[in-house]
């Protein structure tokens, strides 16, 4: 049985080849590479990787400063996946800026296409696909929601300092992650009775965590984005993130693997 069109998870995998007594296996690979990119071996017990590139596809694995990847990794390289071969279509239809920034051809006549899909090559060629270098993300149910986009709607909040919207090919619903503004924060608290200088524990009370969203989901409405795109369950964050604390770089772009890290158990606990 071949799994394909958005990732399977490591769990249901498992799960899948106990209750089917077949062998369920994962492929990888997008519209822009014809669907091909590589597919795990009938023979390959393990679960959560996409298999070894098919015959006509090269792999490549390119650094994400960003993202803290790189193809020296240890114990095993890590990166950008980009995708090589015949496959491999022309670009965008009538979208020739698209086209440049995502494809390119090499000094040998080779086509190859940015995937924006991190990865990690196992030590016996089989890719595994780790993380998302671009904003797009797939739900389990098949929307795509683009995180970035999310953002830029919620940071027009007028409580909202900084946001990380979450959601991978595993959940079903988006959630935010919000530091809010210190001057709306205390006024909010004021005007709720609470002590305006507990920042930590305004993050954690309840009627505050109410407030917010309901305000996230006035501002959400007005911006027109559609149900699958409002976080469902949000986070405040009394950590300031700036470079030092490692969760921003230094032009203040979201570092979202570290984030994701950093606030791991409170994502968990908004999946739960």
């Amino acid at each position: 049985m071949l799994s394909g069109g958005a990732p399977l998870s490591e769990d249901t995998q498992y799960f899948m080849n106990v209750c089917m007594c077949c062998p369920v296996i994962q492929g990888y690979g997008l519209t822009e590479t014809c669907g091909g990119g590589t597919i795990c071996n009938l023979w390959d017990k393990t679960c959560g990787r996409a298999g070894a590139p098919i015959g006509c596809t090269e792999v490549k694995l390119a650094s994400w400063e960003e993202g803290g990847y790189t193809p020296y990794d240890k114990p095993n390289p890590r990166g950008e996946v980009i995708l090589g071969g015949a496959n491999i279509t022309m670009g965008y239809f009538k979208m020739p800026e698209k086209t440049k920034e995502s494809f390119y051809v090499d000094r040998y006549g080779q086509r190859w296409f940015h995937t924006g899909d991190i990865g990690e090559m196992d030590t016996d060629g089989s890719l595994r696909i780790i993380d998302r270098k671009k904003d797009l993300v797939k739900l389990h149910a098949g929307e795509y929601v683009a995180l970035g986009k999310v953002e830029s709607v919620l940071s027009r909040c007028s409580l909202v300092e900084s946001v990380c919207v979450y959601a991978d090919a595993g959940t079903t619903y988006v959630v935010a992650l919000i530091v809010p503004r210190a001057k709306e924060m205390a006024a909010l608290a004021k005007s709720l009775n609470l002590n305006p200088n507990d920042m930590e524990a305004l993050c954690e009370n309840p009627t505050i965590v109410n407030k917010v969203m309901q305000l996230i989901e006035t501002t959400g409405k007005s911006e027109k984005l559609e149900k699958f795109e409002m976080p469902k369950k949000i986070k405040l964050c009394k950590e300031a993130w700036t470079p030092e604390t490692d969760l921003v770089t230094q032009s203040l772009k979201l570092k979202r693997r570290n984030i994701a890290t950093f606030y791991a158990q409170s994502i968990r606990a908004m999946y739960t």
